[in-house]
């Protein structure tokens, strides 16, 4: 069709995956290609986890759908930094087993269960005058969860803390008034209006969340205001009872302090599924602390991600073809 808008594809999708994004109009001419031999030359639409840096090479570009959550690997990318072309990302595919690992890493940390497997490893049995110190729980259930970016991920997390533990929630996000979710939600999931939050805290406000909290999860994208906000002063306001997960960016706390405050014993645990240079160094400082679940950058690990996000792309071409807002749409003054 010479009038077809021209929707290129340069992940490794299925055909049916592409089958999928042709039925959602005759106007779309959706096609795949490598990223090495891609011809940007006619097009209009991209979907790709790397665009290329000469936007010269698609003169015709008028929007681009990356494959992943996060674009601050991309501030400096000249389709961010030097062009106003529409970006939108695939926040909200996997916030349902992002949240999933929190509330297990969560549970790990305070059923002890990294204890159980080092005992295991020992072959043995404590002395029974040692069972009870080992392994008496933290108490989950109604203790108090503070979630520092209420996106799709901690609006996830907010559902399964309320309902399943009936936990109290405290939102910190950059602007409390908006408390509605306009991103990308899978069906059933998530806190699309705002209305679990006990309280909410802008990040001025974060000392006060993180005062009050059992539990503290960072779920913040990266941005300049965010980097290296849980500091030693961050985590000098936390309980020394506290657990502290961080499923956001490793950027996002100095992780020397956090190391140092839990050898001091100065909150209770970790759970660290991102760090700020990946994979870690050599001897990283949390790597050989205890009380430390360390993991390597998998809790958004999903078997259907490919599946979800040509749903999410469907649905985003269906309001691009109706002049509708795109989902997940790039602030680039917010970072995110």
């Amino acid at each position: 069709m010479r009038d077809a808008i021209q929707v290129l594809v340069t992940m490794p999708f299925t055909d049916a995956q592409l089958d999928r994004l042709r039925a959602v109009s005759p106007r779309l001419a959706v096609s795949r290609a490598d990223v090495g031999t891609a011809d940007y030359a006619r097009t209009n639409v991209l979907y790709a986890v790397a665009p290329p840096r000469d936007l010269a090479r698609a003169p015709d570009l008028r929007w681009v759908q990356l494959h992943m959550a996060g674009v601050n690997t991309f501030y400096d990318h000249p389709l961010f930094a030097t062009s106003d072309l529409p970006i939108t990302t695939t926040s909200g595919v996997h916030a349902a087993t992002i949240a999933e690992y929190a509330i297990t890493v969560l549970l790990a940390l305070a059923h002890r269960v990294p204890r159980m497997v080092e005992w295991k490893a020992r072959g043995g049995w404590p002395p029974d005058l040692e069972r009870w110190p080992l392994f008496v729980p933290s108490e989950v259930r109604g203790a108090t969860l503070g979630i520092i970016g209420y996106g799709s991920i901690g609006r996830e997390l907010a559902r399964i803390a309320k309902t399943a533990f009936a936990m109290t929630v405290l939102a910190c996000k950059r602007d409390p008034s908006r408390r509605i979710d306009d991103g990308y939600t899978l069906p059933g999931t998530g806190d699309p209006e705002g209305r679990l939050p006990d309280a909410w805290f802008a990040p001025a406000e974060l000392t006060e969340l993180l005062r009050k909290s059992d539990v503290v999860v960072n779920a913040a994208p990266l941005t300049r205001e965010t980097e290296r906000m849980i500091d030693a002063r961050a985590l000098g306001a936390m309980k020394p009872s506290a657990y502290f997960i961080n499923v956001g960016r490793g950027a996002s706390v100095d992780e020397a302090a956090l190391a140092q405050a839990l050898r001091d014993k100065r909150i209770a645990g970790a759970a660290v599924d991102v760090f700020t240079q990946e994979p870690p160094g050599a001897g990283h400082p949390l790597y050989g602390i205890d009380n430390v679940i360390a993991s390597p950058h998998v809790s958004g690990f999903l078997p259907s991600y490919d599946d979800r996000c040509t749903d999410l792309f469907a649905e985003n071409l269906e309001r691009y073809l109706a002049g509708a807002p795109l989902l997940n749409l790039v602030d680039r003054a917010r970072g995110y």
